[in-house]
């Protein structure tokens, strides 16, 4: 399992959630959403488990259970100055809203 997400991406979950350090969040996959329909990554505050990938930033532990490896590995997560998004991307997937690996 490979994930990356930027120090700016983290410092913004940092302040917009708001996080403190030693917090743990739960990236996941989240199914649905106004408009799409498709896949995307939910956040929550939670605890991980002894199997969890976790990553640490900014003094924020994020983790993936096992049941949402196959959406966030190799994964990035960065945060988009430009736009004032996050931006998601992962090599894996044409599309992350409806993914099909790429043959």
């Amino acid at each position: 399992m490979q994930l990356t997400i930027t120090d700016s991406a983290a410092l913004l979950y940092k302040k917009e959630i708001p996080l403190y350090d030693g917090d743990t969040i739960r990236l996941y996959v989240r199914v649905g959403g106004v408009g799409s329909g498709g896949f995307s990554v939910g956040i929550m505050k939670d605890l991980p488990t002894d199997t969890s990938f976790k990553i640490q930033k900014q003094g924020i532990t994020f983790f993936v259970t096992e049941d949402d490896f196959w959406y966030l590995d190799g994964m990035t997560i960065q945060y988009d100055e430009d736009t004032g998004y996050l931006d998601f991307s992962n090599p894996r997937f044409s599309q992350l809203d409806h993914p099909e690996k790429h043959v």
